[in-house]
């Protein structure tokens, strides 16, 4: 299953602090189409209201982020985590640690 660092948590609850999204809104991971310019699949980040019903629930601190089954079947030994410089937010995947 995903994992989310702290810095990652911190970053999307900055994120949904920030937009216009009801109380509840969740940061949501789904697979993006394949335009040809990334290497690997892509993936969209988005702000929903709710999940689909559909969607698997990864709980981080204090946020909560849920995944569009193609891209938790992709994500699940895999961890999410963010920088921030400024007003930049970056995510990056990569391999759990131990």
């Amino acid at each position: 299953m995903l994992t989310i660092t702290p810095e990652a948590s911190n970053a999307i609850r900055g994120i949904l602090d920030a937009s216009d999204a009801p109380d509840g809104a969740m940061f949501r991971i789904a697979p993006q189409g394949e335009d040809g310019t990334a290497p690997g699949p892509s993936l969209a980040l988005s702000v929903i209201e709710a999940p689909p019903a559909d969607d698997q629930i990864v709980e981080g601190e204090q946020v909560a982020v849920c995944l569009e089954p193609a891209a938790a079947a992709m994500l699940d030994d895999k961890q999410l985590d963010a920088t921030v410089e400024g007003d930049e937010i970056s995510f990056s995947i990569a391999e759990q640690t131990a």
